[in-house]
């Protein structure tokens, strides 16, 4: 892990699309400013990780409807 000491309203620049600044530094809290693509999502750790578990979940669960689709299919080609 890179550690960088930054002050308020300095930056630091991922590739040449990603530039954070420090906005705030206040008792414990630092606020970031985050510039990047609108295609490069940007979340909080504690959502992405939401996230990731909701695509894993969501991966691994069938609806009933599209499984009793599935198992017509089936049915049919074993009869073939």
């Amino acid at each position: 892990m890179l550690v960088l000491t930054r002050k308020s309203g300095e930056a630091i620049r991922i590739g040449d699309d990603v530039r954070i600044v420090v906005v705030e530094i206040r008792e414990n809290q630092v606020r970031l400013g985050i510039s990047a693509p609108v295609e490069q999502p940007v979340h909080r750790e504690e959502i992405y990780l939401k996230i990731q578990e909701e695509n894993r979940t969501a991966s691994t669960v069938v609806p009933d409807d599209v499984k009793t689709t599935i198992d017509t299919i089936k049915e049919g080609l074993e009869r073939e």
